[in-house]
């Protein structure tokens, strides 16, 4: 349990390290390469703004990356407590999972 532990941990320090570097390297192009069109606001905008450089994709990518960095942990839990065979946190895990992604579903339609 405790390696679980650990590399759960490790998952998001990975996260949050990862999703600082890519909103600070989009904070860099701001300040070199302003801006002028709208905020990329949906994944094909940012992709197309990341080829772009776009400063403002790039934060908005680190942020994305900064919120799937719990929900790839609630991932990773729902394996660890399948490899200890404790199903009660399975089937718990899953539901936090599900409302996640409802959740997430919501704020992509409320556009």
């Amino acid at each position: 349990m405790l390696k679980i532990e650990r590399s759960i941990g490790y998952i998001l320090r990975v996260g949050v390290i990862v999703s600082a570097a890519i909103i600070l390297i989009g904070m860099l192009l701001l300040l070199f390469l302003p801006s002028s069109g709208p905020v990329p606001n949906s994944l094909p905008l940012i992709f197309q703004g990341l080829l772009r450089l776009n400063g403002e994709a790039f934060i908005m990518l680190g942020l994305f990356c900064l919120i799937l960095t719990p929900v790839l942990r609630v991932v990773v839990s729902i394996f660890a407590f399948a490899k200890e065979k404790d199903y009660l946190y399975v089937a718990i895990t899953i539901i936090v999972l599900v409302i996640l992604i409802i959740g997430m579903s919501f704020g992509l339609v409320e556009k």
